[in-house]
Order: C-alpha cells, then sequence, then structure tokens
C-alpha cells in the first residue's frame, strides 16, 4: 500500500512538473519571440536606407577653424530589419577614410545602441540613447579612449531629422568636465 502511494505521488510530482514545463516553454518562446521581432521604431530606422552625401566639419580645438570635407554613406537594414548598418567613406587628414556604425533598438531594454568602428583608430565606441519625438532627434552617449592621452572620454551625438531627406549628426567630446562640439555631419539623400 505505502508504494502505491509513493507511485501516485511521484505520477502527480511527474505531471505537474511537465504542465509548470510546458508553461515555462510558452512564457520564454513569446519572450524571444517579442525580443526578435522587429517593430514599428525599427521601421522607423528604415526610413533612413539609401544613400546620402555627407559634408562634414570638423574642429580641432574649440577656438580653432574647422576643417571641413565631403564624403559619402549607405545606409542598409540588415537581419530581417533589425538593424541599420551605416558605412561612410571620405577623405579626411588627406587620407582615405572607412566607418562602419551599426545601429539597434533593444526590444527588451527600449534602448538604442550604436557601434562605430573606422579606419583611423582600433577600438569600438559603444553608445546608448533614446528618441526625442519633439526635437525630432535620437541622442546617443558614450565613452571612447583618447588616444592622446590614453583616458578615457565621453561622447555625446545628437542627429536631428530635419525631414525625409536631411539630418544632421553632432558629435561633442567631455574632458575633465568640459563638453565641446568637435563634428558636424549633415547628410543629404542622393
Amino acid at each position: 500500500m505505502k508504494t502505491i502511494y509513493l507511485l501516485t505521488a511521484a505520477l502527480c510530482l511527474l505531471i505537474t512538473s511537465n504542465t509548470y514545463a510546458q508553461q515555462d516553454s510558452a512564457a520564454m518562446m513569446k519572450a524571444w519571440m517579442d525580443y526578435m521581432t522587429p517593430g514599428p521604431i525599427h521601421q522607423k530606422m528604415a526610413i533612413g536606407d539609401g544613400e546620402w552625401t555627407a559634408d562634414m566639419t570638423m574642429w580641432d580645438k574649440p577656438d580653432g577653424p574647422p576643417t571641413k570635407t565631403t564624403g559619402a554613406c549607405v545606409n542598409k537594414m540588415i537581419l530581417g530589419g533589425r538593424y541599420c548598418e551605416s558605412r561612410y567613406t571620405a577623405n579626411m587628414m588627406g587620407m582615405p577614410f572607412e566607418g562602419i556604425g551599426t545601429m539597434a533598438y533593444d526590444n527588451q531594454r527600449k534602448v538604442f545602441i550604436d557601434t562605430w568602428i573606422d579606419n583611423m583608430g582600433t577600438g569600438i565606441t559603444i553608445m546608448e540613447g533614446n528618441w526625442n519625438d519633439a526635437t525630432h532627434s535620437l541622442e546617443l552617449k558614450g565613452k571612447v579612449v583618447d588616444p592622446l592621452t590614453g583616458k578615457d572620454c565621453w561622447l555625446r551625438q545628437v542627429t536631428t531629422w530635419k525631414d525625409k531627406d536631411h539630418q544632421v549628426m553632432e558629435m561633442f567630446r567631455s574632458q575633465d568636465g568640459n563638453e565641446r562640439k568637435e563634428m558636424e555631419i549633415a547628410l543629404t539623400r542622393k
């Protein structure tokens, strides 16, 4: 009789744990589907797809004259519309310049994440931020190593959409508590 009770209890435990496992599996599947499915924000990111001209202005010193150059940018949504890949080309400081950016919107964390690499460095810049509907702009913040000092400095990037064919990206650098504008790129759709 004791054996029958033990077998019945074991069977009940097995059925109960299997039911919870199925519920956990369904919840896990829903969470992954929500995380991986591009949404309205990804569709907004796709508006930037295409070829752009880039009028670039850079300041080496806050009170110094700017350096100007032109370049090109190609934006393309990749991996099923989940990420925007940007490829920049230009001539900077008398050298060919290439840079690759990847923009993501993390459905779980509700934040934009941007990575940047280029042929004028060997590191990866990672910035995060949010969209501002009132100003039609995306503000990202992150840090990068200053090759002159070897110390981290903070970056702030603001990209403002003027309309569907024009945007302006401004890059600010903070060191020792002082922020200065170091670059502006006016992008126009080709």
